[in-house]
């Protein structure tokens, strides 16, 4: 049993690391890139970096502070990367995120008096539930009416985010009515903290489940590898047997499920309570998440504390360097462009050594033809 659990341990980070090397690359030159501009703005590169990490990791608090941030982005870069496995494109992750936090406010409102190891899981499951539920409705368009999910997660983000408006404008508000938010949600129905004197909650733990449920399910299961074949080659999937309806609407309904548990997380973790526009684009910067990790368990867990780092430390580097805190936008940026040109560098590679081999086979066909005729 030891040395099965270690060679799954050994498997599972040797998978994520194969993929780090371009990720490194990329973000050695971003930080390059980012200096660069910070020198032509006539202020010191290496204070803004110190700052930086002092802000996001000099202190337990700022260690803590990291970690709230990286949270969301794993739940939603699990979204997009598990989608995208099954080859979708999940676009939809910020509305999902919206409809998870609303049904487990609902959960942890409409429930009063229960135990917590009751309720905290039933407002859980409600949050992953009402994401997925939104996720497998882009599903069931795209395998019923050939709807591309692209453009409907898209305009399904702006229907979750206008019907939370209008619950806590409206069904949800707080009485008296003063505020477009909620009521809190029960004590019972709050993610504990689990780092003293910082806002590292619950969630935090869990995100690091769903990553090990992530590379469980797609790499240890049949369903799981059924999904990643569909993904690949529909069409030798179909012929194989597997049924591509099916596996399009469970991964996104799955899908769906973990970008609602980061809204479950910001609501039950930090906020208590549903705002309006409570989410900073978690949901959108999950898809630069999984980019920067190639969709791989251990990648898109460090590219989200990396990304955390950035936020985190983004407040501390303008205050102690006087560097805007855009600065960070900036790196980002600068990281995906030079993954996504790796990409497509490789790609082009791949169609370029295809065509020499197809060259080079008619080349053959004609000469064997000539030297028979």
């Amino acid at each position: 049993m030891t040395t099965r659990a270690g060679k799954f341990a050994g498997t599972f980070i040797a998978g994520g690391l194969k993929s780090l090397i371009t990720p490194v690359i990329a973000i050695i030159l971003a930080l390059i890139l980012g200096a660069a501009a910070i020198a032509l703005m006539g202020l010191s590169p290496l204070k803004a970096y110190q700052s930086l990490l002092q802000g996001a990791l000099g202190s337990i608090n700022g260690i803590g502070e990291t970690l709230v941030k990286a949270t969301p982005l794993i739940f939603t870069g699990l979204s997009f990367g598990l989608a995208k496995k099954g080859g979708l494109i999940n676009i939809g992750a910020e509305g999902q995120l919206y409809l998870g936090g609303l049904c487990s406010v609902i959960v942890g409102i409409a429930l009063k008096g229960w135990p917590i190891f009751i309720h905290l899981p039933l407002a859980i499951v409600a949050g992953f539930i009402g994401g997925g539920l939104l996720g497998l409705l882009s599903g069931w368009l795209k395998v019923r009416f050939g709807a591309s999910e692209i453009i409907t997660t898209v305009m399904l983000n702006y229907v979750a985010q206008y019907f939370v408006s209008y619950m806590v404008n409206g069904p949800l508000i707080e009485p008296p009515g003063n505020f477009p938010q909620s009521p809190p949600v029960a004590e019972s129905a709050q993610l504990p903290i689990i780092l003293a004197g910082t806002r590292l909650h619950l969630g935090f733990i869990i995100a690091l489940l769903a990553i090990v449920a992530y590379y469980v399910f797609l790499w240890r299961t049949s369903t799981g590898y059924e999904v990643r074949v569909v993904g690949q080659n529909p069409h030798a999937a179909g012929y194989a047997g597997m049924n591509a309806r099916r596996d399009t609407l469970l991964v996104m309904f799955l899908a769906g499920g973990l970008g609602g548990l980061a809204g479950v997380g910001e609501i039950l973790g930090i906020q208590h309570r549903l705002f309006q526009n409570f989410s900073p684009g978690y949901g959108f910067d999950g898809i630069a998440v999984s980019l920067l990790g190639y969709n791989t368990p251990i990648g898109i867990l460090l590219a989200a504390i990396l990304f955390g780092i950035l936020r985190a430390g983004g407040n501390m580097m303008q205050m102690m360097a006087n560097v805007p805190v855009a600065i960070v936008y900036v790196i980002q940026a600068f990281v995906i462009i030079f993954v996504a040109a790796e990409a497509l560098m490789r790609r082009w590679q791949v169609k370029r050594r295809a065509a020499r081999t197809a060259a080079g086979a008619a080349g053959l066909t004609v000469e064997g033809v000539s030297k028979n005729g």
